[in-house]
């Protein structure tokens, strides 16, 4: 087998002419990047070519010799002239650049300063709010044209999320809730005892369930559960190419794929809301009747005229802006996705955090107008 080999030719102008020659595959003699610049930096280089003609094959370790020369020569801010390289490891070259990497791969590059990171950052996130808002007002479009008969997508794709974010989603809201009010009948005990007031956790645990906490619960649930899903099913189609072909097509992937899912998720979170309300107050009656030697008819009578109708309301309009929120944070990342399998994992990251994000904040403004309005 023969050794791939190098020679340096220098010319007047201050250039140097590498010379490649014979196999460069694994297994032969390696040849170092930095010991070949070494050579250079002691000439005075300001440019490299290449001379290609006598190399017979090669495959991977010629690859990583010009990508290390590469880096050496963007330190040192030598230019490097890739034409004399075969049109194979151009190519290569092209194709593993920092430019043409996608969203999400390991770029390199020089630390960035805390303003200029806090000046990119910002104006990202004005970009996102208005690529944000747009996507609203599609989707607002969206309803409305379905309203009126216009919209393009298949009804039996609308009864399927319905299925996903309603029965499917059972199990676990019911797991969950039953576990908030058993906790927080646990702790409002703790308190309640040492004035002989146990019969008030029932109050504590019926209107905290019924009025936020069931509410967020459920939330927080289908955020993980659906919301995820959703920019991650989206996310794939935009891998694949599937939304292009839409779009192709003359279907818009806002009616088709997005308004199903987000009427879907509202509908069925203010039912799921108040499945949980009714899981939660199990809970604590279990924790009352168990521990606290309450009767269950006692807790039950206690809970009824402790929570009133504006409680129940209240949770239940929290639920439907939930759905609302949930919904479009996960269509919005998995449409916004970048044509990579990394980008579809941080869409599903990032939908969870939008969505858990907004229905804090919501949660803050509808506990504020509440109060001011005084309900």
């Amino acid at each position: 087998m023969t050794t791939g080999t190098i020679e340096i030719d220098k010319k007047p102008d201050n250039s140097l002419r590498l010379i490649l020659a014979g196999e460069w595959k694994l297994g032969n003699t390696q040849h170092s990047a930095e010991d070949v610049f070494d050579r250079l930096e002691e000439q005075e280089v300001n440019r490299i070519t290449f001379d290609s003609r006598g190399l017979k094959n090669w495959d991977s370790m010629l690859l990583v010799f010009i990508s290390k020369l590469a880096d050496a020569c963007s330190r040192n801010d030598v230019a490097m002239d890739q034409s004399g390289l075969p049109a194979g490891v151009r190519r290569l070259m092209d194709l593993a650049s920092s430019q043409n990497q996608r969203t999400g791969m390991t770029q390199g590059g020089e630390r960035q300063s805390f303003l200029t990171l806090l000046g990119e950052k910002t104006l990202d996130l004005g970009e996102n709010v208005k690529e944000a808002l747009a996507f609203i007002g599609e989707v607002t479009l969206a309803l409305l044209r379905m309203l009126l008969g216009r919209a393009r997508y298949r009804r039996i794709d609308l009864t399927l999320h319905i299925q996903e974010a309603g029965v499917q989603a059972l199990p676990i809201i019911t797991l969950v809730s039953l576990l908030i009010g058993m906790i927080l009948a646990f702790i409002a005990s703790i308190q309640l005892k040492l004035f002989g007031a146990q019969i008030y956790v029932a109050d504590a645990v019926g209107i905290g369930i019924v009025r936020v906490i069931g509410a967020v619960m459920a939330g927080v649930i289908m955020a993980g559960r659906t919301g995820a899903a959703y920019a991650a099913q989206i996310g794939t189609m935009q891998v694949n190419e599937e939304v292009d072909a839409l779009e192709t097509l003359g279907i818009s992937p806002i009616e088709f794929l997005v308004m199903p899912r987000v009427l879907a998720l509202t509908l069925m979170m203010p039912l799921l809301c108040v499945y949980a309300d009714l899981m939660g107050i199990v809970g604590g009656m279990m924790v009352g009747v168990g521990m606290l030697d309450l009767g269950a008819m006692e807790y039950l009578s206690q809970t009824q005229s402790a929570i009133t109708l504006t409680h129940f309301s209240v949770g239940v309009f929290h639920s439907f802006v939930f759905g609302i929120l949930i919904a479009v944070s996960g269509c919005l990342r998995g449409i916004k996705c970048e044509g990579s399998a990394s980008a579809v994992g941080y869409a599903a990251t990032s939908a969870v955090v939008t969505a858990i994000v907004a229905m804090v904040v919501a949660t803050l403004i509808i506990t504020l107008s509440c109060q001011v309005l005084g309900i």
